[in-house]
């Protein structure tokens, strides 16, 4: 019966140990890819753009982001900023407008949503007949100056979709926004590196992004989940496509540093990529069997990769583990523990490289105990977005 009873301990603690040892595996692997890409030579500056800004009730800044908009280093001839006031209920198509914005207003009362906004620009553009490609960047965000000259360059030697690193506009506001900058290094800028050096798709990352109409006429845009940015990225790789990664290019937003919005927005996209595994996770696992699509692979194991907090979490109950059962697994356990921590701290500590923060932000690092008591608490919380609420951001 002891027997029987040490070989259950053994399962138990071997099935714990390995979605934890995968994950820093993965994220070992990308971290040691994150050189900076190379960036391909100029265009001819011959191409014309759509830049798309949905807003929802953004009145407070969107004068600022068109603004910044119109400053791009492109012709002024070949590109236009459109804005989507969508289901507004304040001055955010005035104030567009006045500001030289071009402006579609949208009301839906059932179709609700960024993804629904975006579906409606798109077709408007096409319709128009006057861009060869569209760009998504948020209303609370600024881009800089060389984003469509790096969208360009990789389209006229054939790319279709593109995302240039997205990042924190206001990573000095306080400790969630220095972390949130952090992980966005990590997420945003590590991983896509290291996945153009394997030519696989960094995906859509919700803001910052391009896609030609050519590509958008073979597949047109239909993703209105709470996390339509992923789910399109997934499209795309279903297609045969990849989304490529513009190292040199960035557009940078506002994140929220209070805990009531962070609250609101983590569940939001938390909930969101929980639906989209259950319901795109067999759908790459499938094509990329069938196709022997790497691109598809790579996107299902980014799925898998739960967020960090989650696998840090993980790491640690593993590390409690490996000393409650050294009786029963030995050292190795103890071991395979330690080379978990090694390469999340690997991982973390390239994000912060790439972050910018500064020493300030790797102090703020060490918040993340409190922070992780706080996603578990999350994790109970009864209330769980279904639609695209504006975020509140205490500057507004």
């Amino acid at each position: 019966m002891h027997e029987l009873y040490s070989v259950v301990e053994y399962a138990v603690v071997s099935i714990l140990a390995v979605p934890a040892s995968l994950a820093c595996l993965y994220l070992l692997v990308l971290t040691c890819l994150s050189v900076r890409n190379t960036e391909p030579p100029s265009s001819s500056r011959r191409l014309t753009f759509d830049v798309i800004v949905p807003a929802h009730d953004e009145a407070a800044g969107i004068a600022g982001t068109v603004s910044n908009l119109q400053q791009l280093d492109w012709p002024t001839e070949r590109f236009r900023v459109v804005v989507v006031a969508d289901n507004c209920t304040d001055t955010t198509a005035e104030i567009a407008r006045a500001s030289g914005a071009t402006v579609i207003t949208r009301r839906d009362a059932t179709r609700r949503g960024k993804g629904y906004a975006l579906a409606h620009a798109f077709d408007w553009s096409r319709a128009d007949g006057r861009s060869e490609a569209v760009v998504v960047v948020d209303a609370d965000s600024h881009a800089s100056a060389n984003l469509l000259e790096s969208f360009a360059a990789r389209i006229e030697r054939g790319a279709c979709a593109l995302q240039a690193h997205y990042g924190v506009l206001n990573a000095a506001d306080s400790w969630r926004t220095r972390l949130m900058a952090i992980a966005l290094g990590a997420i945003h800028k590590l991983r896509s590196r290291a996945r153009e050096h394997l030519g696989l798709s960094c995906g859509i990352r919700g803001n910052g992004w391009c896609v030609t109409h050519a590509l958008l006429r073979r597949l047109p845009y239909q993703a209105y989940s709470l996390t339509e940015d992923v789910e399109f990225g997934i499209d795309i790789g279903l297609a045969g496509e990849r989304v490529g990664y513009c190292d040199e290019s960035f557009v940078n937003g506002e994140m929220v540093s209070g805990a009531d919005a962070a609250r609101s927005q983590r569940q939001r996209w938390e909930g969101g990529r929980f639906k989209l595994i259950k319901s795109s996770l067999p759908k790459l696992l499938i094509a990329s069997l069938k196709l022997r699509s790497a691109v598809c692979l790579d996107l299902a194991l980014d799925l898998l990769v739960l967020p960090l907090s989650y696998i840090v979490l993980n790491v640690a109950a593993l590390i409690v583990i490996s000393v409650m059962f050294s009786f029963v697994a030995g050292s190795w356990l103890r071991w395979l523990a330690v080379a978990d921590l090694v390469a999340l701290m690997s991982y973390v500590g390239r994000g912060w490289m790439l972050s910018g923060v500064g020493m300030r932000g790797l102090l703020d690092l060490l918040r993340v105990p409190s922070f992780l008591v706080w996603k578990l608490l999350l994790l109970f919380s009864p209330r769980k977005p279904t639609e695209w609420i504006r975020t509140r951001r205490e500057k507004s």
